[in-house]
């Protein structure tokens, strides 16, 4: 089972742990692959078996030298799902701002993504509140992080009793009083088992059309046929941005042209349009071979002028000064 767990490299990490079968065998997925984390657990003392699950957790702390922080509840009233998690999520913060971690991690996963959006379907939502379980959240002092969202529970399941590693069932989540798990059991597990691959796949495509969504195309630098975007540190927004304008030109990319861009970042194509990403802008103007002399590109070297666009800055006489001056500005 791969994941991608690149952002909570060489980073402090905290996992929130209940010792079910989505936050252990996370726990010991981060484990194999070496990534460095601390644990934390609310015992909201609603079942026996929560005893049992935090004594688990403290075993497992100890035997692989992990910090764990726990908070003791006892939860009343009604509402007792929205009470138990601002409480957890309350004590989750404070844990991070005292011990100045980077990342939460937490174990969400393929299932709980589309009991998310088959309850919002069912309420009328838009296509921010279906998709609201999000890989990454930037919080004002940490990130959130849920690794597992394209991982199905039965893959996880699967991974726990193949490694004959030890989780605990919550007993509540087959009660059907609780709404996320009346649309569990009727549709959401029934409907993965048939069509995982199709159904995260979907999710994929519609996050990257939500991103979408929320793309400025307006150039921050434009003369003459140069113009120069803000790189959105996407790859699909990027080449969104890129075959736009370029359709303005009456320039249409192939898909094969458009996978050439992102991989090579600084191309030519059709030997007609220089298409440059660098670490801060995009840069498209015509291809251009042209002689310059050594102050100038010296200049575009310290400025971080792309090389393919030189030419065509040089040959039509913009102003590489101005240039810097508006993008950097």
């Amino acid at each position: 089972m791969q994941l991608n767990l690149s952002e909570l490299t060489s980073k402090k990490n905290l996992l929130a742990f209940s010792a079910g079968v989505d936050s252990t065998a996370l726990f010991f997925l981060l484990l194999k692959d070496e990534i460095k984390f601390d644990i934390a657990i609310v015992n909201y003392n609603l079942r026996e078996e929560s005893k049992e699950e935090l004594e688990y957790a403290k075993s497992l702390a100890k035997k692989y030298d992990k910090q764990i922080f726990i908070k003791e509840v006892t939860l009343t009233g009604s509402n007792i799902e929205k009470n138990a998690r601002d409480i957890r999520y309350n004590f989750f913060e404070e844990i991070i701002t005292e011990n100045d971690y980077d990342n939460l991690i937490t174990a969400h996963q393929l299932n709980d993504k589309l009991e998310w959006f088959l309850m919002q379907l069912s309420k009328g939502a838009g296509l921010v509140e279906l998709l609201g379980l999000q890989e990454y959240i930037d919080k004002e002092n940490y990130k959130i992080i849920r690794p597992l969202l394209h991982t199905s529970k039965q893959k996880l399941e699967e991974f726990l009793k193949e490694n004959s590693i030890k989780y605990f069932v919550d007993k509540s989540n087959f009660e059907d009083k609780y709404r996320r798990n009346y649309f569990r059991h009727e549709f959401s597990n029934r409907f993965l088992s048939e069509f995982e691959n199709g159904v995260s796949k979907s999710f994929d495509f519609l996050q990257k059309d939500l991103k979408s969504l929320n793309i400025n195309y307006t150039p921050i630098f434009k003369e003459k046929s140069l113009t120069i975007f803000k790189n959105l540190h996407d790859e699909n927004l990027n080449i969104k941005v890129i075959d736009k304008h370029l359709k303005k030109e009456g320039f249409l990319l192939s898909k094969a042209q458009r996978d050439e861009i992102l991989k090579q970042q600084q191309t030519v194509i059709s030997n007609q349009v220089s298409v440059c990403i660098s670490d801060e802008f995009i840069w498209i103007c015509p291809y251009v071979i042209k002689t310059m002399n050594k102050k100038f590109k010296e200049f575009c070297r310290i400025n971080k002028i792309p090389k393919l666009a030189r030419a065509y800055i040089f040959n039509r006489k913009i102003d590489e000064k101005e240039i810097v001056k508006t993008i950097y500005s």
